[in-house]
């Protein structure tokens, strides 16, 4: 699917998929939903969601009267971190946004980058095998 919000491009033939998450309900429950969370080559990240009459998807088709429907939305990092704690497991969330420590030694930094030093911290992370964090580290201590 493509879309065109706020001036900006959304593919997700282009992006690069991050994880997929469902809603609690059956799949034939009017309530279903499911949403993918993809990371664009500039570093922003965007929902793919479609769902049923009763999801947060609907839409109106007539009067007093809903269908499924589906939609991209672009997110900040801080909602794609939420989404992927509630979506993904452990190992998928840490080769995305980094090791999660669980002592009182580190403290969370959120810092706005331009969109090609992010892309090239991104890029760097995942040609070696690193987080994010680690490359941070690598480089502030260096």
């Amino acid at each position: 699917m493509k879309k065109i919000i706020n001036g900006k491009l959304y593919n997700t033939e282009t992006a690069k998929l991050i994880g997929s998450g469902y809603s609690d309900c059956p799949r034939n429950d009017f309530g279903f939903f499911e949403e993918e969370l993809y990371r664009k080559k500039n570093g922003e990240y965007f929902i793919y969601g479609s769902g049923g009459p009763m999801s947060k998807y609907r839409h109106a088709s007539s009067y007093n009267s809903w269908s499924g429907g589906s939609r991209i939305q672009p997110v900040d990092y801080e909602t794609a971190r939420e989404w992927a704690e509630r979506y993904l497991d452990a190992d998928e969330y840490i080769k995305v946004f980094g090791v999660v420590d669980d002592d009182d030694t580190t403290q969370k930094v959120s810092i706005n980058l331009p969109a090609d030093l992010a892309a090239k911290l991104r890029n760097e992370a995942e040609s070696s095998g690193k987080s994010l964090t680690d490359v941070v580290i690598s480089y502030l201590t260096k």
